[in-house]
Order: C-alpha cells, then sequence, then structure tokens
C-alpha cells in the first residue's frame, strides 16, 4: 500500500504527517460551523463567506474574478452564489468601474445585519485558541503564517495577504520591519490578512 499520512502507521514515525491530518480535522470543525450557521438562516456556506469577506474588504477586492481566487472556486458559482445574494436583496452591484463588464459588490442594510448575526461562526473555534498561553500562541501564529505563505508561493493557495508576500516588508538579522508603518514587527504583530497589502514583485 502506498505511503499516506492518512495512515496510522507512517503518522506514528512521521510528526509532519500528524499535523497535516490534525489541520484537516480542524479544517472540518470550521466547515461544520459554517454548515450550522448557513442552515440556521437559509443561506449556503459560501454566501456567507461572500457577505463577510465583503463587509471587511476594500472595494477593489470585492467582485467575482477576485472572489473566485479568494475562495479558489470557479466564476460560474461565484456569480450563481452573487446572483442569490442580490436577488435576496443582501447585495449592491456597483458598475462605476471602468470596465463596464465588471462591477464591485457591496452590503445592503440587509446584508450588513446578517453579517452581523453570521460573522462570529468560528467563535467556538477562536474559544479553545483563546485558552493557550501566550508563547503556545505565538508559536502557533508564526507557523500558521509561514505555512500559508509557502502555499501560496508553491501555488496551492491563490490568495495571501501576509507581510511576507508584502511589498513593504523585510528582513534583517531576524528582524521584521515594514517600510509602510516604519516600525519592527513582532511575530504576532505579523499581519495574515493586511488591508495595506502589496505584492512583492517576483525577482
Amino acid at each position: 500500500m502506498n505511503q499516506s499520512v492518512f495512515n496510522p502507521d507512517q503518522q506514528q514515525n512521521d510528526l509532519s504527517s500528524k499535523i497535516v491530518v490534525g489541520l484537516e480535522r480542524i479544517s472540518e470543525v470550521f466547515k461544520l460551523l459554517l454548515w450550522e450557521k448557513a442552515k440556521s438562516i437559509g443561506l449556503s456556506p459560501i454566501q456567507i463567506q461572500i457577505l463577510v469577506f465583503v463587509a471587511f474588504h476594500k472595494p477593489e477586492l470585492c467582485n467575482v474574478s477576485h472572489l473566485a481566487k479568494e475562495f479558489n472556486i470557479t466564476k460560474p458559482t461565484i456569480s450563481d452564489a452573487v446572483k442569490m445574494l442580490n436577488d435576496k436583496g443582501m447585495i449592491e452591484k456597483d458598475y462605476s468601474s471602468a470596465d463596464s463588464r465588471s462591477y464591485s459588490i457591496s452590503l445592503s442594510a440587509l446584508g450588513k445585519k446578517v453579517v452581523a448575526q453570521t460573522s462570529n461562526f468560528s467563535q467556538p473555534l477562536q474559544t479553545q485558541i483563546d485558552r493557550f498561553s501566550p508563547a503556545e500562541l505565538d508559536g502557533l501564529y508564526n507557523s500558521l503564517n509561514q505555512l500559508i505563505f509557502k502555499l501560496n508561493r508553491t501555488g496551492l493557495l491563490s490568495v495571501q495577504r501576509t507581510c511576507y508576500g508584502c511589498k513593504f516588508y523585510e528582513k534583517n538579522n531576524g528582524t521584521h520591519y515594514c517600510k509602510l508603518l516604519q516600525k519592527e514587527l513582532l511575530n504576532k504583530d505579523i499581519r495574515l490578512d493586511c488591508k495595506e497589502f502589496e505584492a512583492k514583485l517576483e525577482v
């Protein structure tokens, strides 16, 4: 039988396999919490994710093309979800961009109300994480940040807005520094989803 991280025998002697399986189980918790919230208000999980994303991100990121990349699903699937949200009166379309064929998405009053009811769906997960010590949280967050950045660089994760990929970030002698904020950053200061993020040019 081929080696697999899901084989308990392999996990026994390979810590990285155990970590992969652990991440998979945590992702199942996230999906379960999202599904439960979606069912309670009559929306699909992706519809909730779209509403929450639009609520907290700048307009230039709130369009079908970017949302498809953000959630790693096809444009037609995003378009269908957006159409349903529009039909339910939860979003508004803004066609004021230079490209008359595209539009940005914003929340209607009803959409904002729904976000207020749903954006905390992951709270049970955060409650458990909050019980970690500061040192444990710092180590876990640093590892997650590095993993997300590396997955993006290998093409497995389409979108990331962490400091490591930003043109304003630099690291000198082990010290993180933001040229936009003009300050040194601790591990906990590294942002996972930065509003000022601008992708670093590949060389």
